[in-house]
């Protein structure tokens, strides 16, 4: 059975771009944003600098101080939560894998959200920072407290899910077009939660740092998307040989209520004659003669004086009845 690239010719068939390697370009920055993760910990974690700036902001309180944009930010830190946005890419990346004949668009997705969730959720159960809004004591840390808000997640999912479209784009312009979009996006919504008071100002910064470490590590894992893609197609292939190979044995012998019938059940009943099954049978009691049929216009009209019945000769013929006599009295 041909498969759908065979079919199209090869100068109409979609070039997938080449995909990202990690080149020594790549590694250099890798490594110089993961020493900014580890120092924007240790920062937190010695209550230095980081934790200063952070308390300084707190105490300024932006939401007080320019009110007006509130309700415009509540909706606008919508662009960072993972829900939202994941499905909002998912459908686009599953319509460029329909267009493209490729499962790799929503694998790297995938793959890109199970870093961001492994990591990041890791960093925050692990240091257990609290946020602004339930801090204990002006100028501590606030770390180890039971919180989940450093890194900030919505920064990092901000910085992946919308960085994944940067990473997936097929032409330079694109690329740039699409990484400066997404930079926007991820700086709006870090600095959006720092004026609703939800996050340290540090938290944002490790949110972005965390989410840009996801995007560059995502060339390690292309050899496993593209056998995990090629296995996928794989077996999909073989569900559909399997289900067209059992499509002409259910067409030719159908069970149940769509089974075709009988050919004896297409041809048409036999009339018989109405005395055909009686022919050779014995009348085992007699029948009365049959009495000649009269027709309504020869039957004797009703008077009272008589009846409406044809005489018959088998029958008596009735006596008059006795004029009335009175009492005591005799008719002469």
């Amino acid at each position: 059975m041909r498969t759908h690239d065979e079919l199209v010719p090869a100068e109409e068939r979609p070039t997938e771009p080449p995909r990202p390697r990690m080149t020594r370009t790549r590694l250099g920055i890798f490594v110089a944003t993961s020493v900014v993760y580890a120092a924007i910990v240790v920062g937190v974690l010695t209550t230095s600098w980081p934790v200063r700036f952070d308390w300084q902001i707190m105490l300024f309180r932006p939401y007080k101080q320019w009110p007006e944009i509130h309700t415009f930010l509540d909706y606008f830190v919508v662009l960072g939560q993972r829900g939202p946005t994941a499905v909002a890419v998912a459908a686009w990346l599953g319509w460029c894998c329909h267009r493209r004949g490729t499962l790799r668009p929503l694998l790297v997705l995938g793959t890109a959200l199970l870093l961001l969730n492994a990591t990041v959720g890791a960093a925050k159960i692990g240091m257990g920072r609290l946020g602004p809004h339930y801090a204990t004591a002006i100028g501590s840390n606030e770390m180890f407290a039971g919180g989940d808000i450093f890194p900030s997640g919505h920064t990092a999912n901000a910085v992946v899910t919308w960085g994944v479209l940067a990473y997936l784009a097929t032409t330079p312009r694109a690329r740039r077009v699409a990484s400066v979009s997404a930079a926007l996006l991820a700086l709006g919504v870090g600095m959006t939660t720092v004026y609703l008071g939800t996050h340290w100002m540090s938290d944002v910064t490790l949110g972005w740092t965390a989410g840009l470490l996801v995007l560059l590590a995502l060339p390690w894992f292309e050899p496993l998307m593209a056998r995990t893609e090629a296995g996928l197609l794989a077996a999909w292939a073989r569900l559909r040989e399997h289900g067209a190979a059992l499509a002409p044995a259910a067409a030719a012998a159908p069970v149940g209520l769509w089974a075709p019938r009988p050919p004896a059940d297409d041809t048409l009943p036999v009339r018989e004659p109405a005395g055909a099954g009686l022919a050779g049978r014995t009348e085992s009691r007699p029948r009365a003669a049959a009495r000649p049929h009269t027709a309504r216009s020869e039957r004797t009209p009703v008077t009272p004086t008589g009846s409406r019945r044809p005489p018959h000769a088998d029958r008596a013929p009735r006596t008059p009845p006795l004029p009335a006599t009175g009492r005591g009295r005799t008719v002469g």
